[in-house]
């Protein structure tokens, strides 16, 4: 993975004061906001949305892609992707045309991240969220609030982990994932690329990519 810079605890590998610009303006850039240390500045979301575009939301300008070219100097956090929409989350970001060394990895103060975790870039951790030893969280990837990844566990790039999910030993979550909150995932299970697991659901068995489980014990809905 290519090495960015993780703004964290309100330090920066960098500089002391860099400005952000959030894509989209949605919820998980809402609660990005909490995350942000004193080492990042917003200048803005930007959104595809006219109706939002030259718009306040929550007192920052709501901006167009053009602020990419017009604000070089800027780092990007981008979030897209939710239940609905998360497999086309690659397909959003790469077409943003952010080369790699422009993205920010943001994690909330209240996270622990062990120092013998890997990190990719553009990962959005938010608080109370824990990464043991070992661990490797993929590029582009968003974790809410409480969720625990234990040891060698693997998140792939492009995934999605709501909150309250714990993640246990050597499992691996593929590429382009949407796990659902309060899931539990039994150490050494593999999830499939695409897959997306139910909230609450407790995942025993491995799960085939681009399907949908739910349920104790997680069972195939299609």
């Amino acid at each position: 993975m290519t090495e960015t810079t993780v703004i964290r605890n309100g330090t920066a590998g960098i500089s002391p004061i860099e400005p952000l610009l959030i894509f989209p303006c949605s919820g998980n850039a809402l609660e990005a906001l909490d995350c942000l240390g004193d080492s990042l500045q917003l200048i803005g979301f930007v959104d595809d949305t006219p109706e939002k575009q030259s718009t306040k939301f929550y007192s920052f300008n709501v901006l167009s892609r053009d602020a990419f070219r017009q604000r070089p100097d800027a780092r990007v956090l981008a979030v897209p992707g939710g239940p609905q929409s998360y497999r086309s989350r690659k397909e959003v970001i790469d077409g943003l045309g952010i080369p790699a060394s422009r993205f920010a990895t943001v994690i909330h103060p209240s996270a622990r991240v062990s120092s013998l975790a890997v990190i990719g870039y553009n990962v959005l951790i938010m608080a109370g969220v824990v990464v043991t030893s070992n661990a490797v969280i993929g590029n582009h990837v968003c974790i809410l609030p409480n969720t625990v990844i234990h040891h060698d566990a693997r998140i792939g790039s492009w995934s999605l982990l709501g909150a309250s999910v714990t993640v246990a030993g050597s499992v691996v979550v593929g590429e382009n994932c949407y796990i659902g909150s309060g899931t539990s995932i039994m150490n050494g299970r593999a999830i499939g690329d695409g897959a997306m697991v139910g909230l609450g659901s407790n995942v025993i068995r491995d799960v085939l990519h681009d399907s949908t489980v739910a349920g104790n014990p997680a069972h195939l809905l299609r």
